[in-house]
């Protein structure tokens, strides 16, 4: 029983696992694979229809009401294309690549509730064939470092496909993915932090929980995009649209200067399965996001089932992201790669970092009693000190860099 706990914090498995908690399970991870899958090959189709829309085109028209069905007829093509083998590929990896991009892809879509009986105090538990359970996949303990874990791990299997296919265009696209990513894995980290701080907890169920009800003045929601003050949800944002490779940030596919980058040697199923990990892990990505930010599948039942409203509350604010990264696309301007660099480095980790501070200083005056004016005022003169020095540090390095392209 310990260790079921430790593994998966659902009252499922509360009395031990027997073979209905485990049927339960397989249940809930075919209902989840599926889900993805569906909601993955959507939204291929939503953003081509939508960018159409935004680029006054037609878009895909053909396959289904509507060209619904052009994504599910790519996808069957895919598989009866010829598999390409570079002469100087390393074999087993090249292989294996795009399975480290697509697994990490669903395993992050496992921790987030999807559903539940969040109205009126409930706690999120539903009664399914005589258990209560969660309507999500799993909910370990350290659930919000699980999904940080499985964003780190993705970057494998970009890094190396490129580098396993033998050839330099490739590898320079998979080593830009991994200096994005690792570049904005830190304020992403950072950003998630303020919402452990604020929710006191890592479990995303207990995110959710901690947000579920009224906020304040209770007029505005208990969500962490207002307890933490807008900030880290701004600064989540980036850096995930950042994590994902999603326009403006797309410079792994660079077309002018990599030839599509870190999959260019792949075909027939390889390298769909790249592509599908790239909107799978937009569809999850925008799950975080609900989780973190927005209270998960929370809010009102007026009517009905509370857990149906769940699942409502859930995919209007999934959607709502999506939509957003389909905006993106289409309307800005790729980043140059030193543009990239900057704005991670030498801006959202300080102030991602800063923030948290202010944050923790925050709740610690609430706890201490500390007069609120004197710490505001600590914050405030932190920030400005901070922010004086971060700039006169750019700009004597922007300096000694222009000296030397003048000496060169």
């Amino acid at each position: 029983m310990t260790s079921a706990l430790l593994l998966a914090a659902d009252p499922l498995y509360a009395q031990g696992v027997d073979l209905t908690a485990l049927l339960i399970t397989i249940l809930k991870v075919v209902v989840a694979f599926a889900f993805l899958l569906v909601a993955t090959m959507l939204m291929v189709w939503f953003e081509r229809k939508l960018v159409s829309d935004m680029q006054n085109r037609i878009g895909p028209n053909r396959a289904g009401p509507w060209g619904i069905l052009q994504t599910l007829a790519d996808g069957t093509k895919l598989f009866f294309k010829e598999h390409i083998n570079p002469i100087r590929a390393e074999r087993r990896v090249y292989v294996l690549a795009p399975f480290l991009s697509f697994v990490p892809a669903f395993l992050l879509f496992c921790i987030v509730p999807v559903s539940g009986n969040w109205a009126n105090g409930g706690d999120g538990t539903v009664e399914l064939f005589g258990r209560t359970t969660y309507l999500q996949l799993a909910d370990p303990p350290v659930g919000i470092l699980f999904a940080l874990a499985m964003s780190s791990i993705a970057v494998y299997g970009v890094m190396l496909a490129g580098w396993s296919s033998g050839s330099k265009y490739p590898l320079l696209g998979s080593v830009r993915a991994s200096a994005q990513m690792v570049s904005y894995e830190a304020a992403m980290g950072l950003s998630v932090m303020a919402v452990v701080l604020v929710t006191g907890t890592v479990s995303t169920h207990g995110m959710v929980a901690s947000q579920a009800g009224d906020g304040l003045f209770h007029v505005l929601p208990n969500w962490a995009v207002f307890t933490t003050l807008l900030v880290p949800f701004v600064i989540f944002v980036i850096a995930g649209t950042a994590e994902l490779n999603r326009p403006p940030f797309d410079l792994v596919e660079a077309e002018q200067e990599l030839v599509a980058g870190f999959n260019t040697e792949y075909s027939s199923i390889r390298f769909a399965l790249f592509f599908l990990a790239e909107f799978m892990n937009t569809v999850t990505m925008s799950g975080i996001f609900v989780t973190l930010f927005l209270g998960g599948p929370s809010g009102p039942a007026p009517i009905g089932p509370a857990w149906l409203w769940g699942c409502i509350w859930f995919f209007l604010k999934t959607s709502a992201f999506l939509f957003m990264f389909v905006w993106f696309r289409a309307t800005l301007p790729r980043f140059r790669y030193d543009q990239l660099m900057d704005l991670g480095w030498k801006l959202l980790i300080p102030l991602s970092l800063g923030w948290l501070l202010m944050l923790a200083a925050v709740q610690l005056s609430g706890q201490q009693n500390w007069n609120p004016v004197a710490v505001g005022a600590g914050v405030i003169l932190m920030f400005l000190i901070g922010w004086s020095l971060l700039r006169s540090a750019n700009a004597k390095a922007r300096a000694v860099h222009l000296g030397e392209e003048v000496n060169a």
